[in-house]
């Protein structure tokens, strides 16, 4: 199997080698628990898959393509506003947003943890587990309107930002019109 660091080459951009650490610890969990040998293997949203007729899109190209997009729109805040954010919690969010996935779906079936739990809530208790600060729990809770909880951080709301628009292309393959989603 390759190595996080080698499917996710965006965790050489975290600084906090504690954080950069958690991440990897997230995902080498969750690969264990579930028997996942190929992280190139998991689909990238089951349901929404089907729904639309998209059988080749996977988890690790979009992790990368919303962590890409986040990292930019945080850093371009950081250099035209001045904001005050952490790029570490960006990336590390971004790279765990979804790492629940592997325990809500096995290949395109969901699993009871999809069913009963749902997406993110389990990715919570995943991050929690590998020791990552609650700020990181907090992306991955707030990342997408399926929970009740919106994002409190700039970094929380960059991360959901650039997973919509990274979900959005994927979508686009199969809708002329986004607003068919």
């Amino acid at each position: 199997m390759e190595s996080v660091s080698d499917t996710f080459p965006e965790l050489q951009h975290i600084a906090d080698e504690d954080l950069r650490a958690g991440v990897v610890e997230a995902w080498e969990t969750a690969t264990a628990e579930t028997g996942v040998e190929d992280l190139h293997e998991v689909p990238w949203f089951p349901p929404a898959q089907r729904d639309l007729g998209i059988e080749d899109e996977w988890l690790v190209p979009h992790v990368r393509d919303v962590t890409a997009g986040a990292a930019a729109l945080a850093e371009m805040l950081v250099d035209r506003r001045d904001a005050d954010l952490s790029l570490d919690t960006v990336i590390a969010g971004a790279l765990v947003h979804d790492v629940s996935k592997l325990h809500e779906f096995d290949g395109m079936d969901e699993t009871p943890v999809g069913d009963l739990l749902g997406h993110p809530h389990y990715g919570v208790h995943v991050v929690a587990r590998a020791g990552l600060p609650v700020e990181i729990a907090h992306v991955v809770l707030s990342h997408t309107p399926r929970t009740t909880v919106e994002p409190a951080t700039l970094e929380a709301e960059i991360v959901r930002r650039a997973d919509e628009v990274a979900a959005a292309a994927i979508k686009t393959a199969a809708l002329e019109d986004l607003r068919d989603a």
